[in-house]
């Protein structure tokens, strides 16, 4: 006899896969040196269940643009504060699904010297940013709410202490 948990005419019928499409994003880490500190914008956003998250500022490309030129117009817009692109930090790819297709996102990150403006969110045309704060870049890892971009807030400190 077979078990329930092994009869084939039990199992859910299979659905047909969703197609997966590739996303690309970018964005960054723009720094400061205010009274010999270092330091960083982050944002604030809630998520879906309305939780704060603090994140680091990100965004699709737009037509016609480099991944330096979204990243550093991205900061400038959620964050207020105009960036230089000096290197790229790393990559974070994730999958999610929305009702219609499998999203593989890849956001690419660059680190920013602050190069004018200042902290605000009215830029934001989105409107997803909630709230812009500069955290110290030495402790910015036990802010931010996601591990991959604690991870990239790290490796951001270590190419300015010298270590990377």
């Amino acid at each position: 006899m077979t078990s329930p948990a092994r009869d084939p005419e039990r199992l859910a019928p299979s659905r047909p896969r969703l197609p997966a499409v590739e996303e690309r994003s970018a964005g960054g880490i723009v720094v400061d040196v205010h009274d010999g500190v270092a330091r960083i914008a982050v944002i604030a956003r809630r998520n879906r269940a309305g939780r704060v998250e603090w994140c680091l500022p990100k965004g699709h490309m737009e037509q016609g643009e480099t991944l330096q030129q979204a990243a550093a117009r991205e900061v400038e817009e959620e964050t207020g504060i105009e960036g230089r692109v000096l290197t790229e930090l790393g990559t974070i790819d994730y999958w999610f699904a929305t009702g219609e297709r499998r999203i593989h996102k890849f956001v690419h990150h660059y680190l920013l010297e602050a190069t004018g403006g200042h902290l605000t969110i009215e830029n934001d045309p989105d409107h997803e940013a909630i709230d812009v704060a500069w955290l110290p870049l030495r402790e910015a890892h036990e802010h931010l709410t996601f591990p991959n971009e604690r991870r990239i807030a790290r490796q951001a400190w270590q190419r300015l202490a010298g270590d990377g």
